[in-house]
C-alpha cells in the first residue's frame, strides 16, 4: 500500500499548520473581525428579505391557451361581439307538448315524499302546469328584457348578458362585476338580483356581465375533451378584456365559485375583489383534524364561533353522510355523463325532474320531508321551468354534465389551482343551508386576503335565485370595504 502523495506528514504538516495558524491570527485582527461581522449580518439580512418577499409574493397559476372549436385552429379568430336574441317557435313548443303528452310516470312509494328523489305525484302537478299554464313565449320576452350577446373565444360562441346602469349619479362610475352560475342553474338565476345591483345606492352601482359557461344554455359546447374550470376562467378573462375592462369584481357560487377563484389566481392584477357564496375548503391537514377534535367542545381555541359549531357538527352526519346521500348525481356525471344524458336530452319531463329536484334539496335538506319538496316556498314554477327550458331548447344537458367529468378526470385536490392560494380581496357569504359549511379559519387556508365573512340569515345553495336582496347587500358592503382599502 503506497501512501498518497497529497497527505501531509512530518515536518511538512508542521509547517502547514503554522502557516494556517498565522493566517488565521492575521485575519482575526479587530478591523477584519468587524468586516466579517458586517458581511455576515448583511448576508443574513439579505436572506431574510428574500424569504419574506418570496413568502409574500402573490402566486399565480398559468393562464395557458386553448382551442375548443371543431377541427383545427384557424390562423385568426373573429373577435367581434354580436347581439343575440332568445327566440322560440311554434314547432319547438309543439314538439315539447307532444313529448310531455307521451310521458310514462312511475308510482311513488307510500309516504316517500322527496326522500327517493322527485316525488312523481307532485311531478304530475308540475308537468300539468308546464303543459297547460306555463307560457314559454312570455318567458322568452322576460329573458330578452336584458341585452344578450355572443362572441367567439377559443373556437366557441360564448353567450353573455350585459346590463349597464340605467342612470349614473354625478361623479360616480359603475363597477364592472361578472356573475357566474353553476349546475343545474343558468344565467337566469341572476335575473332577480340584476336590478338590485344596477340601481345606484349610496354612490355605488354595478355594470353586470353574466356569461353562460361553455356547454351550458346558449354558450356553445366544447368539441374537444378536457375543458375544465381553468379553461372557462381563461375564456371569461378574455371576455372581460375584450369588453375593455382592466379591473373588475367577480362573484360566483357552485361551479361559478371555482371558475371565479381560478380567474383571480390567473390574473390577480385584474380582479379588484372576489365574492363567493360557496367556498368549500377541505384540504387542511393536521389543522383541520385538530379543529374537528377540539371545535365541538372548545371552539374558541380553534377560531370557531357558536354558529360554526351549529352548522358544522355533528361533522360526519352533516358533512359525510349528507353528502353521500346527495352526491349520486356527481358520481354519474363525473364518470359516464353521456349515458344518463341520453334519456334526459330526450325526455322533457325526465329533464325537469332531474334538474328541479336539486332546487328542493339544495335549498334546504329538510325539504326532503315535504310532499312537494318545498319548491314553491322559494321559487315560482315559472322561474323553475324557465331554467329547465334553457337546458331543453338548447339541448345542453349532456354538455353541462360533462363539465363534471372534465374537472374530475384527475384528483382535483392535486391540480395546480388547488395548491395555490388566492390573494385578491375576498368576501365570503356563508348561507345557512349551503351543502357544506366552511368556517373562516378554514377559508383562510385558501383565501389569503379575506376582508369580509358574513353568516347570512337565510338561504341555501342558489343564493341569487333564493335571496337576491341578501346577496346584493353583501356584495355591496364587500365592495365598499375593498374600495376603502384601495
Amino acid at each position: 500500500f503506497e501512501r498518497p502523495h497529497f497527505l501531509f506528514t512530518g515536518p511538512t504538516a508542521m509547517h502547514t499548520l503554522e502557516a494556517v495558524h498565522q493566517a488565521l491570527a492575521n485575519y482575526m485582527e479587530p478591523p477584519r473581525m468587524q468586516l466579517l461581522a458586517v458581511s455576515t449580518a448583511a448576508g443574513l439580512g439579505g436572506l431574510l428579505v428574500f424569504y419574506l418577499v418570496h413568502r409574500r409574493r402573490v402566486k399565480t397559476i398559468p393562464v395557458g391557451d386553448g382551442w375548443w372549436g371543431a377541427g383545427a385552429r384557424p390562423l385568426s379568430e373573429d373577435e367581434r361581439i354580436h347581439t343575440f336574441v332568445v327566440e322560440t317557435s311554434e314547432r319547438e313548443i309543439e314538439d315539447l307538448y307532444k313529448r310531455i303528452d307521451q310521458t310514462r310516470y312511475s308510482q311513488p312509494l307510500e309516504d316517500s315524499r322527496f326522500h327517493y328523489g322527485f316525488n312523481s305525484t307532485y311531478l304530475r302537478k308540475v308537468v300539468s302546469y308546464w303543459r297547460n299554464q306555463f307560457d314559454w313565449k312570455k318567458q322568452v320576452k322576460v329573458l330578452n328584457r336584458y341585452q344578450h350577446f355572443k362572441t367567439k373565444i377559443e373556437g366557441l360562441d360564448v353567450h353573455f348578458v350585459h346590463v349597464r346602469p340605467s342612470r349614473l349619479p354625478e361623479e360616480c362610475s359603475a363597477r364592472p362585476l361578472m356573475l357566474i352560475h353553476g349546475w343545474p342553474g343558468s344565467f337566469y338565476e341572476f335575473y332577480k338580483i340584476l336590478p338590485l345591483l344596477t340601481q345606484p345606492q349610496d354612490g355605488l352601482v354595478f355594470e353586470v356581465i353574466c356569461p353562460s359557461i361553455p356547454g351550458y344554455g346558449f354558450s356553445e359546447a366544447p368539441h374537444k375533451q378536457g375543458f375544465n374550470s381553468m379553461d372557462a376562467a381563461r375564456i371569461f378573462l378574455k371576455l372581460m378584456e375584450r369588453l375593455g375592462f382592466t379591473e373588475f369584481y367577480l362573484q360566483g357560487g357552485d361551479w361559478g365559485s371555482l371558475i371565479t377563484t381560478n380567474m383571480a389566481q390567473m390574473k390577480p392584477q385584474l380582479v379588484k375583489g372576489l365574492h363567493l357564496n360557496m367556498f368549500p375548503v377541505t384540504k387542511g391537514g393536521m389543522g383541520m383534524l385538530v379543529s374537528l377534535l377540539v371545535g365541538p367542545y372548545l371552539p374558541f381555541l380553534v377560531g370557531f364561533t357558536r354558529e360554526d359549531v351549529r352548522r358544522l357538527f355533528p361533522y360526519f352526519e352533516k358533512n359525510v353522510y349528507e353528502m353521500l346521500r346527495e352526491s349520486g348525481y356527481l358520481h354519474i356525471q363525473a364518470t359516464k355523463p353521456d349515458t344518463a344524458g341520453c334519456g334526459l336530452n330526450d325526455s322533457p319531463v325526465g329533464l325537469a325532474a332531474y334538474l328541479v329536484e336539486k332546487f328542493s334539496t339544495w335549498t334546504d335538506f329538510e325539504n326532503r320531508d315535504l310532499a312537494d319538496g318545498g319548491l314553491e316556498r322559494k321559487f315560482s314554477l315559472d322561474d323553475l321551468l324557465t331554467n329547465v327550458m334553457i337546458y331543453w331548447t338548447t339541448a345542453s344537458i349532456v354538455s353541462s354534465m360533462r363539465f363534471y367529468k372534465e374537472n374530475m378526470k384527475e384528483n382535483i385536490q392535486k391540480r395546480i389551482d388547488a395548491r395555490v392560494g388566492v390573494y385578491v380581496p375576498t368576501g365570503l357569504a356563508a348561507f345557512p343551508h349551503e351543502m357544506l359549511h366552511c368556517p373562516l379559519p378554514w377559508a383562510r387556508w385558501k383565501y389569503k386576503n379575506i376582508v369580509s365573512y358574513n353568516y347570512m340569515a337565510r338561504g341555501g345553495h342558489f343564493a341569487a335565485f333564493e335571496e337576491p336582496q341578501l346577496l346584493a347587500d353583501d356584495i355591496r358592503q364587500f365592495t365598499k370595504k375593498v374600495e376603502k382599502l384601495q
